[in-house]
């Protein structure tokens, strides 16, 4: 069995889905994290430099490969395969603010075209049993790219959506009925926070250090995953 799982960002699959795929890894499934943003720009200026200052990183960085090395080490953690795609975070994409990240589309951004092209290729090579995405809690203008994406290129597939977290601690329960519900175990939870802390970069940004992200962790009792066409 092979379970696919579609991530924005270099971390949202680890943050929302660990314990679901330490658990599949366990059964014996063949788990890969596909993320689609994680190309480089040479030299970030303005809002997408800030983006990476403000996590304490200076600007000769290049934060999108320390990213992607995390995301390995994440990954190794929970026993699963990384794929990394080469396109660019919104703030690349004329995106000039904390406040665009969360509002519509711009006119002029048909990176949605290129992400589901290259997702429909993906998964004919991968033919997997499974596809995961996110819901778009937090309503990122990334993850929605990714959810549109995965409508254009997965109608064969059977598709799950995932609670994006952290933002999901910030919005009201889903109303629809889950499909899948992931019940924690000290095991599955300890792997999903051991891919999580992989993510050293976000973690202070994100949760305040390493032992906030673990102390929220502890509290999750289960993991929610809804049909795609309830959405």
């Amino acid at each position: 069995m092979k379970l696919l799982a579609i991530s924005p960002h270099l971390d949202d699959a680890a943050f929302s889905a660990g314990g679901l795929l330490a658990s599949r890894v366990d059964q014996g499934w063949e788990v890969t994290v596909v993320t689609c943003f994680t190309g480089n720009v040479a030299r970030p200026t303005g809002f997408a430099l800030a983006c990476q200052l403000d996590k304490g990183l200076g600007a000769d960085i290049d934060y999108m490969a320390l990213r992607r090395a995390e995301d390995h080490a994440a990954c190794e953690a929970l026993d699963a395969r990384a794929i990394h795609l080469p396109f660019l975070e919104a703030p690349h994409r004329g995106y000039i603010s904390a406040k665009m990240l969360f509002a519509a589309r711009l006119p002029d951004d048909r990176v949605v075209d290129d992400v589901a092209a290259a997702l429909a290729e993906l998964l004919a090579a991968e033919r997997p049993d499974l596809v995961l995405g996110p819901l778009c809690l937090g309503k990122h203008v990334d993850h929605h790219v990714v959810l549109e994406a995965i409508r254009r290129s997965s109608a064969d597939h059977t598709v799950l959506l995932w609670e994006d977290w952290p933002y999901a601690d910030r919005e009201d329960r889903v109303a629809a009925m889950p499909a899948v519900i992931e019940h924690l175990t000290p095991e599955t939870r300890a792997r999903r926070i051991a891919a999580c802390a992989a993510y050293t970069s976000q973690l202070g940004f994100q949760f305040g250090g390493v032992e906030a992200m673990t102390e929220r962790t502890e509290r999750i009792a289960e993991e929610r995953f809804y049909p795609l066409q309830a959405f």
